[in-house]
């Protein structure tokens, strides 16, 4: 993978992290078209460059992350569930994950779930997340496991479920970036310590430490900007372009796995 195509790859993780569309899928997308082969530093980078997303989360909302113990005693019994799922099923996970069938069929299941959001959980009760419950919490924590499955979207299944328990699109929206930050953080962080653990995997982050810092970069602008943007249009117009654009892409990626286009993760 040379810089260029580390940076497409940047934008593209910066644009879908926290978009309900898959950045899974889109990543899979991306490297395909570009030829990228999926080795060992390609899925590290692929990893490390989440860093640089959830740093957005704290610039952008830095003054909400100074709030009192209860604001964290909610992230960290939304968090619970996908940590405990995650450590006991990792291996299960990560196999799924290497399955592009699976992801694009996730991704066009979802498409069509989130044509109907926006009329099944239309009468919000909740505009500030201060009303938040340790129960609401932990049920968006439950929400969060579902995108264990490769090609749900974290951001679709954490938004989904604040506003199953009343929450307005943009308090669900902003507590999903808000969860994203633990839970990113830990995932990313336990596979950047077993690659660090392996001394040729660590000596192959060294050689490329300059395209990992621009990579990190790229998908921090990026994703302030995506946030940004999303928001803004989630409050305004729903779900249902992002429905119809998740169906188009699991689309596109069945097609091209299925006519032998070569898609690796």
């Amino acid at each position: 993978m040379n810089l260029l195509q580390s940076v497409i790859i940047a934008i593209v993780e910066g644009l879908t992290e926290f978009l309900p569309v898959s950045s899974t899928g889109h990543m899979i997308l991306a490297q395909g078209f570009l030829g990228v082969k999926s080795d060992d530093f390609v899925k590290a980078f692929t990893v490390i460059i989440q860093f640089g997303a959830i740093l957005s989360v704290l610039v952008l909302y830095w003054k909400r992350f100074w709030q009192s113990w209860n604001f964290y005693r909610k992230l960290l019994i939304a968090f619970i569930p996908a940590a405990v799922i995650g450590f006991l099923a990792g291996d299960f996970i990560d196999s799924l994950l290497e399955n592009v069938v699976v992801i694009a069929i996730m991704l066009i299941a979802g498409g069509f779930f989130m044509l109907f959001v926006d009329k099944w959980f239309a009468h919000s009760e909740k505009n500030e997340l201060q009303a938040m419950t340790d129960a609401n919490a932990f049920k968006i924590g439950l929400a969060q496991c579902v995108a264990m499955i490769p090609g749900v979207s974290r951001s679709m299944a954490t938004i989904v479920g604040g506003m199953a328990q009343k929450f307005s699109r943009r308090a669900a929206a902003e507590f999903s970036f808000f969860l994203a930050v633990p839970t990113m953080a830990a995932a990313a962080g336990y596979k950047l310590l077993k690659l660090l653990m392996n001394g040729e995997s660590r000596q192959v982050l060294a050689d490329n430490m300059n395209i990992l810092i621009i990579g990190n970069i790229v998908a921090f602008i990026v994703a302030m900007l995506a946030i940004k943007f999303f928001i803004d249009f989630l409050t305004k117009y729903g779900f249902k372009a992002f429905g119809w654009y998740r169906i188009v892409a699991g689309l596109v990626i069945l097609s091209l796995s299925l006519f032998g286009f070569h898609l690796e993760v």
